[in-house]
């Protein structure tokens, strides 16, 4: 199987609808292509971008299913990563993608209209300057726990929904970071979803709104 093949994405998620898939092929061709004018993706990464990029960004979906009308916010998108996975696979979902990085906003900007994502809004700026509220906030290792929730804690709306809160894609021993954070959490192993080799150590690191006692 071509390692950036959909097929990939359907063992996990065989629900995707035909344009869906679609979406993901030409998403995979989109990066290769800005990638080779703007670094967005690690170039080693490129020839496992499916599973290291793609399906790791989903992985955020196996612990949280987002309401139709919810809105996310992804904070460090990056090159829209996880944001443009997910706004791929919930349709239905409000997302707003931010990074201080003016550039690689514009590739997300260019590939959000390229794949007709209309439910995606993509800023140069940082969660500390939007003033709109989220019903949840995801992001991919930006920064350590405890740093980068000061910045998005002032960022949810205050009506509760289902699992608010942040789900923070992280990698590696977490131990001594969650303890330094001091934030009510549950980690998610996602080798528990995914069988590849690259999920061994990576985690989905939930962090409630409305922490219950």
């Amino acid at each position: 199987m071509n390692a950036n093949s959909v097929d990939i994405l359907l063992q996990y998620f065989p629900d995707l609808t035909p344009e869906q898939q679609q979406q993901f092929s030409q998403l995979v061709e989109l990066y290769g292509e800005w990638n080779s004018k703007i670094n967005v993706i690690s170039r080693k990464d490129m020839d496992n971008l499916m599973v290291n990029h793609i399906l790791h960004s989903l992985g955020i979906a196996k612990v949280v299913q987002f309401p139709a009308g919810t809105s996310v916010m992804d904070v460090g998108t990056g090159g829209g990563l996880p944001g443009l996975p997910l706004a791929i696979l919930f349709p239905e979902v409000k997302f707003h993608l931010v990074d201080s990085i003016g550039k690689k906003i514009h590739v997300v900007q260019e590939i959000a209209h390229e794949l007709k994502l209309h439910n995606v809004k993509a800023s140069h700026t940082r969660a500390e300057q939007v003033h709109e509220k989220y019903d949840y906030i995801v992001s991919r290792a930006v920064a350590r726990l405890a740093t980068f929730y000061q910045w998005i804690q002032f960022s949810f709306k205050k009506e509760s929904v289902p699992e608010q809160g942040l789900y923070y894609l992280k990698g590696g021993d977490l131990e001594e970071e969650l303890a330094e954070a001091g934030l009510v959490h549950e980690v998610f192993e996602l080798n528990s979803y995914f069988n590849e080799e690259f999920f061994e150590t990576k985690k989905v690191v939930f962090v409630p709104q409305h922490p219950t006692a």
